[in-house]
């Protein structure tokens, strides 16, 4: 299940339940960072791959994913900032996710790890970690960047937003 929220400064955002799993926790009892790689991925496959027979998707799912439709996704780079340690929890963790930036052939994915919906009080979520991940779209035949396409645009322009700007840089 995936559901979508108002436009928020611009853009509506995504939000993925994300559940965690026991070896996602490091010695401290705590999910790893190295994990938080992985929630990232699973939320990033779950808003731009179609989704299969009576499977639901939200609207930015879009892209084929099978190993015949030609067309790679390169992560180009990656960032994280680590707000507060994500203990685990049998409700899932909600992944927002927004558009930062659409350009010709790369996207700016950005996201809020936050605590689970369901068990949200009167202060609201927490926010666990905050990331941007650069994705590139490119041919699987030659390697070269390719454009994307008016049904990619059409389908996520409704999720750009400001891009995240971290707190911590140097």
């Amino acid at each position: 299940m995936t559901d979508t929220d108002a436009p928020e400064a611009g853009g509506a955002r995504i939000h993925l339940p994300i559940h965690l799993r026991w070896g996602d926790l490091d010695a401290f009892n705590h999910v790893n960072n190295t994990s938080m790689l992985k929630l990232l991925e699973e939320a990033r496959v779950r808003a731009f791959w179609r989704p299969g027979a009576g499977e639901i998707a939200p609207p930015t799912a879009v892209m084929d994913s099978s190993l015949h439709a030609g067309v790679l996704t390169l992560i180009a780079r990656q960032e994280i900032e680590y707000l507060l340690p994500v203990p685990y929890q049998r409700h899932p963790l909600d992944v927002q996710l927004w558009f930062g930036r659409l350009g010709g052939s790369s996207i700016d994915v950005c996201y809020e790890v936050c605590s689970p919906r369901e068990t949200a009080g009167e202060s609201g979520q927490q926010v666990y970690a905050r990331a941007t991940t650069v994705v590139v779209k490119v041919d699987a035949e030659t390697g070269r960047p390719l454009r994307l396409s008016d049904v990619e645009r059409d389908a996520w322009s409704p999720f750009v937003a400001e891009p995240l700007r971290y707190g911590h840089r140097r």
